[in-house]
């Protein structure tokens, strides 16, 4: 179907970008796969915290909403014409603004959608909620369900978009990245 490396029809190296809900492990996945693949791995929000010099909660906390996406928008622009054959991470609502799906879909970029349950997905969130500013008030794990379910079902439109999509539910992140590679030959 895929290959990583090259691409006969347009003879060009391929980027891999994994998007998906905050905590399908998008980053723990792009890390090992690229590790896997022997390409670099990017992770967005760090990049965008290394270039803008401050984390997220704080770019969200002192600029708000609106301004991180058009900042996210422009550095997945240049994270992607920068770099060539490599694994890039993404944050859960990268895809869904600023006609950020089709850049992601352009040129010889490889969109994959880790896709997992909303129980799952909330479970693993409402362990970690204080580390991420969109869901750091929520008070319990029936509210986080409730949350994660209405969101995931408002963000499905742009994940489904991904050229590959994986079924995550249940696996461990070796199982996920050989599903990935094997589904990139």
């Amino acid at each position: 179907m895929f290959n990583l490396y090259y691409n006969a029809f347009n003879k060009e190296l391929m980027n891999i970008v994994l998007i998906g809900y905050m905590g399908s492990g998008k980053s723990k996945i792009g890390s090992q796969l690229a590790y896997k693949l022997g390409v670099n791995f990017i992770d967005l929000d760090q990049y965008i915290e290394k270039n803008e010099n401050a984390s997220i909660n704080n770019i969200f906390e002192q600029s708000g909403d609106i301004y991180f996406r058009k900042v996210e928008s422009k550095y997945l622009n240049k994270c992607l014409s920068e770099n060539k054959n490599f694994v890039l991470s993404v944050g859960g609502g990268t895809p869904c603004y600023n006609n950020n799906i089709s850049i992601i879909n352009s040129n010889n970029n490889i969109s994959i959608y880790l896709k997992n349950n909303n129980i799952d997905l909330s479970k693993r969130l409402y362990k970690n909620k204080n580390d991420r500013p969109l869901i750091s008030g929520i008070e319990s794990e029936e509210k986080m369900v409730e949350f994660v379910s209405k969101h995931l079902f408002e963000r499905e439109f742009y994940y489904n978009r991904a050229i590959i999509t994986i079924d995550c539910y249940n696996k461990d992140f070796k199982t996920i990245c050989d599903l990935i590679i094997s589904n990139l030959d």
